[in-house]
């Protein structure tokens, strides 16, 4: 139940989506999505809320700053995520509202008196845990073959599973090719949440056995690369910084070839921050798979571009105490060998220019050696 407040009094107001869905799952609700059956933008206006939809009508409420989306109706009319005609009006009814959506379990509207709305079955669905589609409108939008491997990422350890005929749907889809039309951030998006949950396996798994990874992932989509791929995700250290998904997606590109990672790394438009954290991991485990030298140890703090952002060989030295707990310590204490080389030290022996980074070098290799 909810209690409707001074600026949606009077109106026809349902939560909706994964709050509900949440709710009656025990889950944690973070948002609040709502919908308003009957209203204009003009009423909604008048009682303070701001327009913020481009594509549809949303508004923010004037003192929560939540989202309120009038009750629309939606026509395919070209490719993607974005490839929609949309059509809201007052005598749109909440029934049709929801049959627009994704999965059963997110079709289901609360009144503030508590009372759901559920014509797609999704309580029924959410009591046999399956994740299943509304309608065969599913397939009109690419994303949500995304949207639901990363639905069981969630919920996979509650039980779910993908319902046989909206995998065959989702299948459908990725072989008719309207995935290649989504926007490279709209599906880095979905995946870098799907790496946040607590099954994140199963986003690729899922989209493996949909036909989809190869649209997106073709580096990862042959069985025992995708497999050794998982093994490795494993590892990822759970320190808030970097954030979890970005090192388990760094570990699960780390069996890549670096040309492999390259590629993906530009697909996916991924942020700078991640597709270093993908190189830097991958060059922690080439090290690791080496003779412990002085040259390559160095190497390795060079790439880490340590000297002027420490707090990258920081973060290294987290995934290697998941990786060689053994060798944290004796890679921290190289680490820490080398930054006490001092280069005021070498200048008031008379080096400058090229021979102090020389001199610099080879002072910083043997304290690294000394502590190996």
């Amino acid at each position: 139940m909810f209690q409707l407040d001074a600026y949606t009094q009077g109106l026809e107001v349902y939560r909706v989506g994964g709050a509900v869905r949440d709710e009656l799952l025990g889950w944690p609700v973070v948002d609040h999505d709502w919908v308003v059956v009957g209203a204009t933008p003009e009423m909604m206006q008048q009682r303070g809320f701001k327009p913020v939809g481009r594509d549809f009508p949303v508004f923010l409420h004037p003192a929560t700053q939540e989202e309120y989306a009038l009750a629309r109706t939606e026509r395919k009319s070209g490719h993607g995520y974005g490839g929609f005609e949309v059509h809201a009006s007052p005598d749109v009814t909440l029934e049709e509202d929801l049959s627009r959506r994704d999965l059963t379990i997110n079709a289901i509207a609360q009144a503030a008196d508590g009372h759901l709305t559920d014509p797609y079955h999704g309580q029924r669905d959410i009591e046999q845990r399956w994740l299943r589609h509304v309608s065969p409108a599913f397939s009109e939008d690419p994303l949500r073959v995304l949207r639901t491997a990363r639905f069981l990422a969630r919920y996979a350890s509650m039980g779910f599973a993908v319902a046989p005929d909206t995998l065959a749907l989702m299948r459908a889809v990725s072989r008719s090719g309207e995935l290649a039309h989504l926007a490279a951030e709209r599906v880095w998006v979905e995946t870098e949440k799907a790496l946040a949950e607590p099954s994140p396996e199963c986003y690729f798994t899922t989209l493996a056995a949909c036909d989809a990874l190869a649209a997106w992932w073709p580096e990862l989509a042959a069985k025992a690369c995708l497999a050794q791929a998982l093994e490795a995700m494993q590892a990822a250290p759970e320190q808030r910084e970097p954030p979890l998904a970005h090192w388990r997606y760094a570990l699960l590109v780390s069996v890549l070839s670096e040309p492999q990672r390259e590629a993906l790394a530009v697909r996916l438009k991924l942020p700078n921050s991640v597709a270093q954290l993908a190189r830097h991991a991958a060059s922690t485990k080439a090290l690791l798979a080496a003779q412990l030298e002085a040259e390559k140890v160095l190497c390795w703090l060079e790439r880490l571009d340590g000297w002027r952002k420490p707090a990258q060989v920081s973060a290294q030295l987290q995934l290697l105490e998941r990786l060689a707990p053994a060798l944290r310590p004796v890679l921290e204490a190289a680490w820490q060998a080398a930054c006490a080389v001092s280069p005021q030290v070498l200048m008031g022996e008379g080096y400058r220019g090229a021979a102090l980074g020389e001199a610099l070098r080879q002072r910083r290799r043997e304290a690294v050696a000394a502590a190996l």
